[in-house]
């Protein structure tokens, strides 16, 4: 070969070899989201974005997330995790404990992020170190049951029966109300149960915590009930039951208090999580995190159409009071 041409070839080599480079398509990180719920607007989920977007991730861009949701009938929730795996997801972020269960029963190689769960130690061996694919975020719901009936009991001394509403399909939820249970005892308090497995079952549950002649209502909120806050709260309005949940979106939505971790703030940290095991940490290695502060909200507008005075010990001691 003459110089010439062996120098433009090898020029040629040059110049080609970067362009090839740039024209290798640049892999975009997809994000399982698994919900027990149904789509549309939700602050949680907006969260979740925030927080991946103050960590440099926009979506649609360099980061693309495909939800899957159950439309409350958990019985989907199988079939909505294979579907992620096959999309051959990098991360699923589990909305709760059904969804949480239903991923880790579909794979156990691909990362799951779970929020929102009260009982961690059903899904990991260890919250310091996990193991296996799942870690994530826990609400703690389950040990603050009596904390949240002395508060309930505080504002309505003379109580005697309180209803409580849960998801009887949701095994957590039901050892959230076998803990309440405990508790009651102690506070010389007696629960009526009314478990229900979908909204179609509100109205006839309603009905019968008033016959049995309960004079309060605490909702255990999880996937399946938190849609129908609304429908919840209307009922209970309709029936002048005083309302508690654990999260402060019920008492802003017009319940009388909560008392629990801040959700979005769940949800927006959940997003750190993701990044790290985007960036190559693995799930067993990240303990499995706590909330350390507690919010009490309480709802003077929905006390005055009850008809209730909270005491000024109690309005003291809470972060938020709604006027």
């Amino acid at each position: 070969m003459e110089r010439r041409t062996f120098i433009e070839v090898i020029a040629g080599g040059l110049v080609a070899a970067p362009l090839a480079a740039e024209a290798q398509p640049v892999k975009v990180p997809r994000i399982g989201v698994l919900s027990p719920g149904s789509s549309g607007p939700s602050p949680l989920f907006d969260a979740f974005r925030q927080g991946l977007r103050e960590l440099g991730y926009v979506e649609g861009q360099n980061i693309r997330l495909e939800y899957r949701f159950a439309e409350t009938r958990l019985e989907r929730l199988s079939g909505l995790a294979t579907e992620l795996i096959d999309l051959k997801v990098d991360v699923i972020l589990a909305i709760n404990s059904t969804a949480a269960q239903a991923a880790l029963n579909a794979t156990k190689a691909i990362p799951i992020v779970f929020t929102w769960v009260a009982d961690p130690l059903s899904l990991v061996k260890n919250l310091a170190r996990p193991g296996g694919n799942v870690t994530g975020l826990t609400t703690i719901t389950t040990e603050l049951s009596g904390k949240r009936l002395e508060l309930f009991k505080a504002v309505l001394p003379g109580i005697s029966r309180i209803a409580v509403l849960w998801n009887s399909a949701n095994p957590v939820a039901t050892a959230v109300f076998r803990e309440m249970e405990g508790a009651s005892a102690r506070l010389g308090v007696q629960l009526y149960p009314m478990g229900v497995r979908g909204s179609s079952d509100l109205e006839d549950a309603f009905k019968a915590a008033v016959w049995a002649r309960a004079s309060a209502l605490f909702v255990v909120e999880e996937g399946t009930l938190f849609p129908h806050r609304a429908r919840i709260l209307s009922l209970a309005a309709q029936h002048r039951l005083p309302a508690a949940s654990q999260f402060r979106e019920f008492a802003e939505a017009g319940g009388l208090l909560s008392y629990g971790p801040n959700l979005p703030d769940l949800f927006r940290r959940a997003a750190i999580y993701v990044d790290k095991i985007l960036k190559g940490a693995k799930p067993a290695d990240l303990p499995v995190d706590q909330p350390t502060k507690f919010e009490l909200v309480i709802n003077l507008k929905a006390a005055k159409a009850l008809g209730l005075t909270i005491p000024p010990s109690l309005l003291g001691r809470a972060d938020e009071v709604i006027q």
